[in-house]
């Protein structure tokens, strides 16, 4: 298996489903455990993402605040991932914001690939992705220049044993990022890192 951000050999395995890319620092999981899509669908359709839950609202807070604080209602977003509760595109809508909406289970339509965007969000998807290097060029030419791609994920700090971590045990987590994966893409792409935290990162395209 290769790493699917850096095309480079996986050779270390830190436990029985996860490699280690020495280059970017991120943990993959063996593809050889990936699910199937449909029951993957099945996964997400257990999610209780309910858009009116006060809780669920203050969990993704800090994607629509960083919104709020950079962007204005006259720029054009796209939900990446917006699983079937697309809770932040509501809250943006409600305040004039223009969002398209893309998620390949629940809002399958591929015309948001028609636009060029001023912003583009993520809350809690990347860790899903199968191929993030095909991912992040798709979204990278998505973007106008100076935009900002704006990912919520959990990065690995090594605070935690990562076998025991409950991040690394959803079973459709199968890419996991450290900052120094992020410091990575941020290289490869020509990305300007404007915000990087343990559960929230900002990028611009420059």
């Amino acid at each position: 298996m290769q790493c699917t951000l850096c095309n480079l050999p996986l050779e270390k395995k830190v436990d029985e489903f996860y490699f280690i890319c020495d280059n970017c620092e991120a943990y993959l999981k063996d593809s050889q455990y990936y699910f199937s899509p449909d029951k993957e669908k099945k996964h997400y359709e257990c999610h209780n993402n309910d858009i009116n839950d006060i809780g669920y609202q203050e969990f993704t807070s800090p994607v629509t605040n960083a919104i709020l604080e950079r962007c204005t209602s006259d720029m054009l977003g796209l939900d990446y991932g917006c699983g079937k509760g697309p809770v932040i595109t509501k809250q943006l809508n409600e305040k004039g914001y223009q969002i398209n909406l893309y998620d390949p289970f629940f809002y399958p339509n591929q015309d948001y690939l028609n636009y060029n965007y001023d912003f583009i969000f993520s809350c809690e998807v990347f860790e899903h992705f199968y191929n993030p290097f095909q991912e992040l060029t798709k979204l990278y030419n998505l973007l106008k220049t100076g935009g900002l791609l704006i990912v919520k994920t959990h990065l690995y700090t090594g605070k935690t044993d990562f076998v025991n971590w409950y991040y690394r045990k959803d079973q459709t987590h199968v890419f996991i990022y450290t900052f120094k994966t992020f410091e990575v893409i941020s290289q490869q792409f020509g990305f300007e890192i404007e915000h990087l935290s343990e559960r929230l990162v900002i990028l611009r395209k420059m």
